[in-house]
């Protein structure tokens, strides 16, 4: 996006500015040039963190297309520049750019597919599976390619919260698959987390899962 384009239709966010607010209104909807949003809903009284989005990802879009009030709340996590769009932009975006509602459509089936799989890990009785089936998630769905891997803007703190795990747990799953050179700790920030091979990280969930298939214990 040019700057003249982004002086007209784009803002820029600090860290901990609140993008919308779950139960609100919404009018717009925000696409991330940079940076990095989180996307949280209250379950039971606590915040649960659905995604971390970052450059390339729509934020609110349903809002827009449902005219429901927000269904999550959405956070500025790293400093951040986004294109604001209201209804009437967006609607004559839709109608005058079909490879702009093609990539809308894709980006709302690849939400609705990460949203099944966090309810299928959140059905698996056993709390380390769950640890890393839901990193699995956060590489596949939201993650960002490096030359050391897929980089998941989500933290273990994050990862415990979402599949109700206690830290200790999260910590220890996460340091045996550093050891394997499945998992490091990567730029920009040190507490990165990076999936260094993603197939062989599948492969070693299935690995793990095939007893519990066959009615045996993981």
């Amino acid at each position: 996006m040019s700057e003249s384009s982004f002086a007209r239709f784009g803002r820029e966010y600090v860290p901990g500015d609140v993008l919308f607010r779950e139960g609100d209104s919404g009018d717009v909807m925000f696409v991330i040039q940079s940076g990095a949003v989180r996307i949280t809903k209250s379950v039971a009284g606590e915040d649960k963190v659905l995604a971390v989005l970052g450059p390339g990802e729509f934020v609110g879009e349903m809002a827009i297309l449902n005219g429901k009030p927000r269904n999550a709340t959405a956070t500025v996590s790293e400093p951040s520049r986004c294109l604001v769009i209201d209804a009437w932009k967006l609607g004559t975006m839709l109608q005058r750019d079909a490879e702009i509602a093609l990539r809308l459509l894709k980006k709302l089936a690849k939400r609705l597919d990460a949203a099944n799989s966090l309810v299928e890990i959140l059905m698996h009785r056993d709390p380390k599976a769950r640890v890393m089936l839901a990193l699995a998630r956060h590489a596949e769905a939201f993650g960002e390619e490096t030359s050391e891997g897929i980089r998941l803007r989500s933290s273990p703190a994050d990862i415990a919260r979402e599949v109700d795990v206690e830290q200790e747990i999260v910590d220890g799953v996460m340091a045996r698959l550093r050891r394997l050179k499945l998992l490091s700790y990567g730029p920009p920030a040190p507490a990165a987390i990076v999936v260094t091979d993603m197939r062989r990280f599948r492969d070693f969930i299935e690995f793990l899962d095939m007893p519990q298939k066959f009615g045996g214990e993981s």
